[in-house]
C-alpha cells in the first residue's frame, strides 16, 4: 500500500486503462455495495464475502474481478480513517444525508486513487458510471468526478498531510489502546493493522518438513506462517489431506495451556469455527464442541473431517446447557469485540462501538461462572478473548477471583507458550499485533489474544 512517498500496492496491472473503465464498474459496483452495508448496516465483512448468503453478484465475477473487490475493500477499510479526512478536505461542505452511495462511491475510488495500483482515469470514471446508475447519487456525479480529479492532482500532498495511522482507528478505540498500553505501543499497533497478514497454518506434525515444502517458517511450536499467498488457501499442498488448518498462532496459544489433555474429557465452548476444537484432538482429548449457531458447527464439523479428527458436536445455549458430568478440562473462548483480529477483519474497527467492551463483558463474566461449575475438582479451565481490551480480559478475570475465591491463576511459562514477551505478571497471556516482531515488520505480528489458566486453590 502506498506511504506518502512510497509506491501503490498492486492492482491488476495487465488491464489496460480503457478496458478497466468499461469493465470495471461490475467489481467496483459490488465493492461500493458491500462498503454501504458493512459500515452502515454493520454487517460482517467475511459475510458479505461469502459465496452463500453474501452479496447475490459477487462470485458471478470473474476469479480476478473478485480479486479485486477484495483488494478495494480491504483497502477502503483498513485506510477508512486517511480516506475520510481526505475527502472531507477536499469537500466544501459535507455530503448530505440521504444522498444514496455517495460516500461510499468516494471511498472505493480514493482507496483506487490513493493506495493502489489502479490507473486514475479507470477509478474515476468508474465511480461517475456507478453514481450515474443509482437514483439518489446521479445529482452528485459532478461532485464526484470534481473531488477525485482534485484528488489525483494532489495525492502527494494529502497523503502526507494525513499520514498518521492513528487515523484509521476510531478515536475512541485509539483513547482505549492508549490507555491500556501507552501511546507508543497504541501507534504501533495502529500502524501493525495497515499491514496484510500472514496466513498461519496449525500443523498436525512435522512443521519443519511443511514450513520447508510450502516457503514457510516455523513459529510457536506447530504453526507454519507464510507470506499471503495468492490465490486460494485450498489450493495449498497439504490441504485436501488434512494435513493442517489455517488458524493464527495466537489463536492456537489457548488450547496448548491446558497441558496435557491426552485421553481427558475437555470442553471447547464458543468451538466454532473449530480451530482450538482441533488443536484439542490433535493432543488426543476426548473432546466435546460446544456453539450456539447450529450453522457455524456444520463448517467446524467440514474441518474436522477434513483433517481426519472426531468430537461430539453439540448446539446448544450455554447460559440453558448442563454437562452431564464434569469435565477434566475446560477452554472457554468468550464471545468478544474481536478488537484483536483487526489487521484480518478491518472491518471490526469500524463496526464496534464505545459501549460494546462493558455488555459484552458482563456477559464473558457470566459464562465464566457458568463454566466454571462443570470443572472436575483438579482440572483446568482456560479463558480467553481475542480482544485487545482490559475490560474483556484482565478485569473479568480479577472479577471472577473475587467472586469465586476457590479459584486461582496458574501462572504461564515461556515453556508453555513458546513466544517471547507475551506473559504479564500476573502470569495471564497477553499478545498484541506488534507481538513476534520480524524483519521486514510484516512478516511479524499476531492477533491480539487474552488467556488466563485457572485452578482451584
Amino acid at each position: 500500500m502506498k506511504a506518502a512517498a512510497g509506491a501503490r500496492a498492486p492492482g491488476l496491472q495487465a488491464r489496460d486503462k480503457a478496458e478497466h473503465a468499461t469493465t470495471g464498474i461490475p467489481a467496483r459496483k459490488i465493492a461500493v455495495d458491500i462498503l454501504n452495508k458493512v459500515i452502515g448496516e454493520r454487517r460482517p465483512l467475511d459475510e458479505e464475502l461469502r459465496e452463500t448468503g453474501g452479496h447475490p453478484e459477487l462470485f458471478a465475477l470473474e476469479a480476478r474481478d473478485r480479486a479485486l473487490v477484495r483488494a478495494i475493500l480491504g483497502t477502503a477499510l483498513r485506510r477508512r480513517g486517511q480516506i475520510a479526512a481526505i475527502v472531507d478536505r477536499l469537500l466544501e461542505r459535507p455530503v448530505p444525508e440521504k444522498t444514496g452511495l455517495v460516500v461510499d462511491i468516494l471511498h472505493v475510488a480514493a482507496a483506487q486513487i490513493l493506495f493502489m495500483d489502479i490507473p486514475d482515469r479507470a477509478a474515476v470514471a468508474t465511480a461517475v458510471a456507478i453514481a450515474d446508475r443509482d437514483g439518489r447519487s446521479r445529482r452528485y456525479k459532478g461532485l464526484i468526478n470534481a473531488v477525485l480529479r482534485r484528488m489525483t492532482a494532489e495525492r502527494e500532498e494529502l497523503l502526507a498531510a494525513n499520514a498518521a495511522p492513528w487515523r484509521n482507528v476510531p478515536v475512541w478505540l485509539f483513547a482505549a489502546w492508549q490507555k491500556a498500553y501507552g501511546e507508543e505501543t497504541a501507534l504501533a499497533i495502529a500502524a501493525m493493522h495497515l499491514n496484510e497478514p500472514n496466513l498461519d497454518l496449525a500443523v498436525k506434525d512435522g512443521a519443519d518438513g511443511w514450513a520447508e515444502r510450502l516457503g514457510g517458517r516455523v513459529i510457536a511450536g506447530n504453526t507454519v506462517r507464510l507470506a499471503r499467498p495468492g490465490g486460494r488457501v485450498e489450493a495449498l499442498e497439504g490441504y485436501n489431506e488434512g494435513a493442517w488448518w489455517v488458524q493464527d498462532a495466537a489463536a492456537a496459544l489457548p488450547a496448548r495451556l491446558l497441558g496435557d489433555v491426552a485421553g481427558k474429557r475437555v470442553a471447547d465452548l464458543c468451538a466454532a469455527p473449530g480451530g482450538k476444537t482441533a488443536q484439542l484432538c490433535a493432543r488426543g482429548a476426548r473432546v466435546t464442541a460446544i456453539d450456539i449457531s447450529a450453522r457455524r458447527l456444520e463448517r467446524l464439523s467440514e474441518n474436522l473431517a477434513r483433517l481426519g479428527f472426531e468430537a461430539e458436536v453439540l448446539a446448544a445455549d450455554l447460559a440453558e446447557y448442563t454437562p452431564d458430568a464434569p469435565f477434566d478440562a475446560i477452554l472457554l473462548d468468550a464471545p468478544c469485540s474481536a478488537t484483536g483480529t483487526i489487521r484480518r477483519h478491518p472491518d471490526v474497527a469500524w463496526n464496534r462501538r464505545p459501549g460494546d467492551t462493558a455488555a459484552l463483558a458482563e456477559q464473558q463474566f457470566a459464562l465464566l461462572e457458568r463454566a466454571a461449575d462443570w470443572l472436575s475438582p483438579d482440572g483446568v479451565l482456560v479463558y480467553c478473548t481475542c480482544s485487545l481490551e482490559p475490560g474483556e480480559g484482565e478485569d473479568v478475570i480479577a472479577r471472577f477471583l473475587a467472586a469465586r475465591p476457590e479459584y486461582r491463576i496458574s501462572a504461564l511459562t515461556p515453556e508453555d507458550v513458546g513466544i517471547e514477551g507475551v506473559i504479564t505478571a500476573r502470569g495471564e497471556l497477553r499478545t498484541l499485533p506488534v507481538s513476534l516482531p520480524m524483519d521486514p515488520v510484516a512478516g511479524g505480528g499476531l492477533d491480539g489474544f487474552f488467556a488466563a489458566r485457572l485452578v482451584r486453590s
